[in-house]
């Protein structure tokens, strides 16, 4: 009997940049020419049907324009589309047209086009590099740094997929104008997330600039992508793969991704999220890591902002608390929670530890309250 080692052992450098502006697509081509995807000249634009002729069309026809091979894969818009079903349909749309290992995927859209176009370019052909270019607010704050990418399931959000990083992202500015209204406001959950667990002078600038956010002024928008640039990035930076600090990312979500699935999707992410932020405060200020005062500030922002702070009458709270179960922070069957301390922090639990169990009974008697 013999053994035979394979070594692979490897140094990896995914980095890359974030170009934050206003009409980016000029800047997305000319990057293109200069050796972004290396010598492709096939690029396979993935978007959905909102988003299809406000600037995934524009993309497509400016690619073409200088010489370039591409497509538009178009899928329904909204979060019931992220799924393995629309993925492959994708991937055999793009095999009929002939795409192999030699393109590259071109995400234009919110947070559901970058996490399935990316999940789609980390296994199409074993992995083909793609680009972001995100048109919400939602997206410029979530998906812009992380390379986290996935699908859902009727069991929960985002279990299946993998981390994969793009060549590069652009949060162009420009394309919040044309987002709907509630839209906006839902892209402003997560914003607030990351002050809360990051940064307090951050969460004050949100709370002096509310009205100038809502209305797109360019220079607030810049400075805000900006920000929740800056604030994930260190996170990232210390745990790519989501061995511990990572978690903290999962601030409000343990109670917000679960009401977003048993609403069927009613509640858009940041609507759900400002919920599940509203659960952790409550909860958090119960067990003595913010004070009332503090729980109220987080609170009021979001009302301010138009989110929701309560649970609506229409979802099931039974099968809320047995969602809560799927969350990916549950070990051995027991719930976890991120907590923020104060506003600007989150609470650690020991050496690397950023989640700490919660009783069934706590959360439900919150959840019962909202």
């Amino acid at each position: 009997m013999k053994d035979f080692r394979v070594e692979l052992k490897k140094v990896v450098d995914d980095s890359y940049d974030v170009k934050i502006g206003r009409n980016l697509i000029p800047v997305l081509i000319e990057d293109i020419k200069k050796g972004l995807a290396g010598n492709i000249k096939k690029f396979a634009v993935i978007t959905d049907s909102v988003v299809e002729p406000l600037y995934g069309e524009p993309v497509l026809k400016a690619l073409k324009e200088v010489g370039y091979q591409g497509d538009m894969f178009v899928f329904p818009a909204g979060e019931k589309s992220k799924v393995r079903k629309t993925k492959e349909i994708l991937e055999d749309a793009m095999l009929a047209k002939e795409y192999r290992r030699d393109c590259c995927v071109i995400a234009v859209g919110g947070g559901v086009v970058t996490d399935l176009a990316g999940f789609l370019a980390g296994t199409f052909g074993r992995g083909v590099p793609f680009i972001n270019f995100a048109t919400t607010l939602l997206s410029a704050a979530d998906a812009s740094i992380g390379g986290k990418t996935a699908v859902d399931t009727d069991l929960a959000t985002n279990l299946i997929g993998l981390i994969y990083q793009p060549l590069k992202v652009y949060v162009d500015i420009d394309t919040w104008k044309t987002l709907p209204k509630r839209h906006l406001i839902n892209g402003l959950a997560e914003t607030v997330k990351h002050a809360c667990l990051a940064d307090k002078e951050f969460f004050n600038y949100i709370e002096n600039h509310v009205e100038e956010i809502l209305d797109c002024d360019p220079e607030v928008c810049e400075h805000i992508s900006e920000k929740n640039c800056e604030v994930k990035y260190q996170v990232v930076m210390k745990d790519e793969r989501e061995k511990n600090l990572r978690e903290t990312l999962n601030l409000g979500h343990t109670v917000g991704r679960a009401i977003e699935t048993v609403s069927d999707y009613c509640l858009l992410h940041g609507e759900a999220l400002a919920i599940g932020m509203t659960a952790q405060v409550n909860l958090g200020c119960k067990l003595g890591y913010l004070t009332p005062e503090e729980r109220d500030r987080v609170i009021a922002l979001q009302t301010r902002i138009g989110l929701p702070v309560a649970i609506p009458d229409y979802i099931d709270k039974e099968k809320l608390v047995e969602k809560l179960y799927t969350d990916k922070k549950v070990r051995d069957g027991k719930l976890r929670f991120v907590f923020q301390r104060g506003i600007g922090e989150v609470m650690t639990f020991g050496e690397d530890v950023y989640a700490r169990p919660v009783a069934e009974g706590e959360i439900r008697e919150i959840i019962d309250a909202m």
